[in-house]
């Protein structure tokens, strides 16, 4: 346990910088790092490998898509050792995690989890659901347990270290001044998907093994539970808080948290799900249209396609067909 080391070798940094640009678009921020890319890769093997690598600031901006959130964008040079970092944990961590941990895995996704929640409700039909999320869970994440979590199953200190650079390089606050604590990790990076499933690891063990609770899904920081009646349910929700707030220093979104008959039908992930039947929300057709690219094409597809009926999957043939015409 922990005793496998990363590779930090410029052959590995060469994959990782290839995997990192698959698919990015031309900018001048890659072409003037691909102008002196050999160099660029040389420099940051060095500093790895010295243990004097040190993370940059990130470019931040502000998006609002149904909800507002700030984006932190790294530089290339530091992406590229986000691409390291997240295979190495990867490759330790995801097999440590319950199954009903859909998001940012391998054979896994949004399509799945939303299947795999309408099978708990076809099972029982007349069952009650616990349906809630974390309240502003990337800027609560606490770094201090962050790297504790992970210490437990990585003890080299070189690794430690470079896993702390990258963790306390992200401030939430300009107020904050040691590491015990900070708080946050950025949205936009890839490492913040494998340290989202690290840190919220622990409430999935919690709730599957110290709570025995069968039917539970969580897909980022949306989580369901299943279960047979409200009282049940009720005891379940008030212990989950409390291990939320005590040991991960969480807080659950009362704008999210209810509990529901399964027959009433729940809202999960964009999608409204019955006993028998389940739709897209109307407000994700219209994202749809102003989202579209090459890249998401065939998710969207899928999406539209398993949640529509046939007039909407024609009107997203149609949408398609327009996107293409203006491309050329």
């Amino acid at each position: 346990m922990g005793s496998s080391d990363i590779n930090l070798s410029l052959s590995n940094i060469w994959q990782s910088y290839f995997k990192f640009k698959k698919g990015k678009k031309p900018s001048q921020e890659l072409e003037e790092f691909n102008y002196y890319l050999e160099e660029n890769l040389c420099s940051l093997h060095r500093d790895l490998n010295s243990g004097e690598y040190k993370h940059s600031q990130y470019r931040k901006f502000v998006v609002t898509d149904n909800k507002r959130r700030e984006i932190s964008v790294a530089s290339i040079r530091d992406r590229v050792v986000h691409r390291l970092i997240y295979e190495y944990l990867c490759g330790i961590f995801d097999k440590t995690f319950i199954f009903d941990a859909w998001s940012c895995r391998k054979d896994k996704g949004l399509i799945g989890a939303i299947e795999r929640a309408q099978n708990f409700i076809c099972q029982k039909p007349g069952s009650f659901i616990w349906r809630s999320d974390i309240k502003n869970f990337f800027d609560s994440v606490s770094q201090q347990i962050l790297l504790k979590i992970i210490s437990r199953k990585i003890m080299n200190q070189r690794i430690l270290n470079l896993l702390r650079e990258i963790i306390t390089s992200h401030k939430v606050s300009q107020n904050e001044r040691e590491c015990a604590c900070r708080k946050g990790m950025p949205i936009g990076n890839l490492t913040s998907q494998i340290f989202a499933n690290i840190y919220l690891n622990e409430f999935d063990r919690f709730i599957k093994h110290g709570l025995k609770v069968k039917n539970y899904l969580r897909y980022g920081d949306d989580f369901i539970i299943v279960a047979d009646n409200m009282e049940q349910l009720k005891v379940i929700r008030s212990n989950s808080i409390k291990f939320l707030q005590e040991e991960l220093r969480l807080e659950i979104n009362k704008k999210n948290d209810i509990i529901i008959k399964a027959s009433w039908g729940l809202k999960f992930l964009g999608v409204s799900i019955f006993p028998k039947g389940r739709r897209l929300k109307k407000r994700n057709l219209t994202r749809v249209k102003e989202n579209l690219n090459l890249k998401n094409i065939s998710s969207y597809s899928g999406l539209i396609k398993k949640h529509s009926k046939i007039k909407k999957i024609k009107e997203f043939n149609w949408i398609i067909l327009d996107y293409y015409d203006k491309q050329l």
